[in-house]
């Protein structure tokens, strides 16, 4: 439990640094919550990506090119595959 507490904290700091919209003080905390749920639900990078695009593209009425999703979905799959190694 606190394994999975430490790695959502991860995935918080990567998803904050992101800042896809260069608001400077973030306000993404909708939309890093629905990531995190995301990342438990997809293990693929591509499926992440798209998933990733519609949510930030669903509350800010923006899209985000998908190459920029592709990479931050591969950090956070790194993230994950890393902590499913530790057991």
């Amino acid at each position: 439990m606190e394994s999975e507490m430490i790695t959502n904290l991860h995935y918080v700091d990567i998803l904050n640094e992101w800042d896809p919209f260069h608001l400077v003080n973030g306000n993404y905390d909708t939309e890093i919550a629905d990531t995190i749920q995301a990342i438990h639900e997809l293990d693929h990078m591509d499926d992440l990506a798209e998933r990733i695009q519609s949510i930030y593209e669903f509350s800010f009425e923006k899209t985000i090119p998908i190459d920029n999703c592709l990479q931050v979905a591969k950090q956070l799959l790194v993230i994950k595959d890393n902590d499913s190694c530790t057991i």
